[in-house]
Formats: C-alpha cells, structure tokens, sequence
C-alpha cells in the first residue's frame, strides 16, 4: 500500500475545534436555568410510557438518583403490580383447573391411582378401529377386537416366518411382508399399537 498516495490526501480528515451548528441547534437541558444541551434522555413516569425529559449529563443523574415508577401508588397497588410482574403481566389459570368448571367438580382422572384397588377399574374398551385400521388388521389375519399385544405378537410371527433371511434367499413372499410392515405402521400411526 501506498501511503504516499494522492488517494489518500482526499479521504484524510480534520479535527473540528468548535462544535458544529447542528450539535448547537439540538433539544436543551429541560432542567429550570440550564443552557447546556439535553443529550440524554429520562423517562417521564407512570401512565406516560414512551414520553421522556432531556437533560444534560449532571441533571439525568440528579433525576434518576430521586425518580420512583411507583410515587403516587398505594401500597396494595404496588404489591398488585409486583405479584403481576412474576407472570410478565399476562392472564395466568392454575395448574389442573378445568376451563369450564371453576370447582373442578367436573373433572375426573382418566387412569386411577396405581395402588388403587384393581377390581374397582373399569375394563379397558377395544378402541373402535376406522376402515384403513380394519383393512391393516385384515391384512394381518386379525379380527377388531385384537389389541396391542396380538397385533405385535402377530406381526412378529409374520415377519419370522415371510423373511427372505429365514426361508434361505426366498424372495417370493416379498410383497406379503411389504404389506404387512405397511399394515404394522398403519396400526402404529392410529397408535393402536
């Protein structure tokens, strides 16, 4: 690089001794008797979001050292907002509170609790299969009435038994076992498995 460059005359820059007229012509000090600019900012208060003093640098440290977002508020009025503040002010229900029932007398626990007494629960129903669930159980040789364990249990003997693995290299039962992983998954997906 050349620093000797004619290039390089033009991008050089000087210091400015006295301040230009722009800086000059910015806001004031709002401090009563202060003519030195206002270049920093302080917020107004409560209930004036958004609309801030400009002071200068002496001034907004005397403002912040006295300012209180909470002058003028009672004291419940405080602990009200501070208990808000935990939630970032947003609408908060308890935890197991049902929408449409305050009391909770509506609702009620799906699977009781583990020591309960066995005779008191209900059997589980079979779930009610749709057509595709039907046609995968039908693929797998089972009627609607199969649950979880017959239908993994069956698929298992069928993949054992079609694999070309276990009949030596046999690949003729190749589009059974494709249908039969399909049907698997389709079980699977309507989590009937």
């Amino acid at each position: 690089m050349d620093l000797n460059s004619p290039l390089f005359d033009r991008i050089r820059t000087r210091r400015n001794a006295e301040p230009t007229q722009a800086s000059q012509s910015g806001p004031r000090c709002q401090h009563p008797h202060c003519q030195a600019p206002g270049e920093f900012r302080a917020p107004m208060g409560r209930l004036r979001e958004g609309q801030y003093f400009c002071f200068c640098l002496d001034h907004v440290r005397e403002y912040n050292a006295t300012y209180n977002y909470f002058n003028g508020m009672t004291d419940e009025a405080v602990l009200r907002y501070q208990k808000d503040a935990l939630t970032g002010h947003r609408p908060t229900w308890k935890m197991g509170a049902n929408r449409n029932d305050a009391s909770g007398a509506g609702f009620r626990d799906p699977e009781p609790a583990r020591g309960a007494n066995r005779a008191t629960r209900k059997a589980p129903r079979p779930p009610r299969h749709g057509v595709v669930a039907r046609r995968a159980l039908h693929v797998l040789g089972l009627d609607d009435e199969a649950g979880a364990p017959e239908i993994k249990a069956r698929y298992k003997e069928l993949v054992k038994r079609l694999h070309p693995d276990a009949n030596s290299g046999d690949r003729s039962n190749e589009d059974r076992l494709r249908e039969i992983i399909n049907a698997y998954n389709v079980l699977r997906s309507f989590r009937a498995v």
